[in-house]
This record gives C-alpha cells, structure tokens and sequence, in this order.
C-alpha cells in the first residue's frame, strides 16, 4: 500500500465520513478505494462495449477457417514466450 494525501474542502470530506459510516466502511480509505475501483470498472466496461460495437459494425460475420484458428492458436503462442522470461 502507498499513501496519498489529498486536498478537500471540508463539505467533500464530512460527506465521506457521513459515507463511511452509512455504508459500513472502516475508513475513509476503504469508500475512497472502492470508488475509483469502480471507476475502474466502469472504464473497462465502456472500452469494452465500444470494442464489441466496433466488432459488430466491421461488416456480416463470416464462418471460422482451420487456418483462421491456427492464426489465432499462432498469435497466442506468440504472447505467451514474449511474455516469459529469457533463459
């Protein structure tokens, strides 16, 4: 864990405790993680929305090839030895 200190005008930090207590949180900490946590999510859900929509608009689905696949199989084999370490 890092710490990270903030400025915030006195209204935004009574409505944070008022948050913590409500909500059952131990800290402030704790609400303030779970917020840009689900910040978080919710960016990767709209990237993701906009990647299926850009999916569905490249055109008419056409049926997988065996060779489509063995590219697909290839490009992961790939990844994987990038990813690991040289020996």
């Amino acid at each position: 864990m890092v710490n990270l200190n903030i400025l915030l005008p006195q209204s935004i930090k009574d409505f944070i405790d008022e948050q913590v207590v409500r909500l059952g949180y131990d800290t402030p900490s704790e609400y303030v993680s779970d917020l840009v946590r689900e910040a978080k999510e919710r960016e990767a859900e709209e990237r993701l929305e906009k990647l299926l929509l850009e999916g569905l608009d490249s055109g008419p689905a056409t049926p997988m090839t065996s060779e489509d696949w063995e590219e697909i199989k290839q490009r992961g084999l790939n990844r994987i030895h990038q990813a690991q370490p040289n020996e």
